[in-house]
């Protein structure tokens, strides 16, 4: 079935459950504000951060909310989202990020990469790396970033690093080897999932977002999708496109306990 079918069904005005939402209008639940808030709260101390979260939870679209609301004058946020790159071509990546022409070799990858945040220091900008995936970075990485937040015989604090990852970053970052990084990281958060009042009121929030103000989704069906989900935001999206889908062709109005259940049932043979 097109999604125009099912759009017209329900009358909504847009697809409720796509990711193509502008960051302005990102719902969040208080758990996950709380968490845009610490974030910006280290970086005012100019400070660096771990985050972490299972797949699915969030974690994007509270970095976007953090875009989002990160002070344009005195900022500049960098993303950085392939992680798995060496240390060279991770300094190169870094490198065409921030605008800069890359070098040939790591010394001079790594010492323009500096010489960028010292400049921005004297322009009272305060860089921020916001490093996506970083569970997967390599260990040659993960050796040198702590000398990338050295500045002024670590007196210096003018550079804000935000490392994002599944669960194991943290593990991996708790090891002795790392312990130079880990120190440094002085803000360690973590993204849960959403609660079943979340879930409830995330479901109620895109369906309205899409221009529908009545019910669309029973109670029955909201704690099926939370059990299911676990109140990961993603597997939400889909199995709430798809339960709209089923129940379109059913002719219902009214997205019921039985439907998601099959459409979960489904999804679980796919997958």
């Amino acid at each position: 079935m097109s999604s125009t079918a099912y759009l017209a069904h329900f009358g909504f005005k847009e697809a409720p459950f796509s990711k193509e939402i502008p960051d302005a209008e990102l719902w969040l639940p208080t758990s996950k504000l709380a968490v845009v808030d610490a974030l910006l709260e280290a970086l005012d101390e100019r400070a660096s951060v771990v985050l972490v979260g299972e797949p699915g939870v969030g974690k994007t679209c509270v970095l976007r909310a953090l875009r989002h609301r990160i002070p344009a004058a005195g900022f500049k946020l960098t993303y950085c989202h392939n992680a798995t790159l060496g240390r060279r071509d991770f300094y190169r990546q870094l490198c065409h990020a921030l605008g800069l022409t890359p070098a040939a070799t790591s010394g001079s990858l790594f010492y323009a990469v500096t010489r960028h945040v010292e400049d921005r220091a004297a322009e009272r900008v305060h860089p921020v790396f916001l490093l996506d995936e970083a569970h997967l970075l390599q260990q040659d990485t993960l050796d040198h970033l702590h000398i990338l937040l050295n500045y002024g015989w670590d007196s210096r604090a003018i550079l804000s690093l935000i490392l994002v990852g599944l669960p194991e970053l943290r593990e991996r970052l708790a090891l002795r080897r790392n312990r130079s990084l880990y120190s440094r990281l002085h803000h360690r958060l973590e993204i849960a999932a959403l609660t079943p009042e979340d879930t409830t009121e995330y479901l109620r929030m895109r369906v309205t977002r899409a221009g529908v103000e009545r019910e669309v989704f029973s109670s029955d069906a909201s704690v099926v999708l939370h059990e299911a989900t676990g109140g990961a935001m993603r597997d939400l999206d889909r199995l709430c496109a798809a339960a709209l889908r089923e129940t379109t062709r059913k002719k219902r109005k009214l997205v019921e306990r039985d439907v998601v259940a099959r459409v979960i049932e489904a999804d679980t043979r796919d997958h």
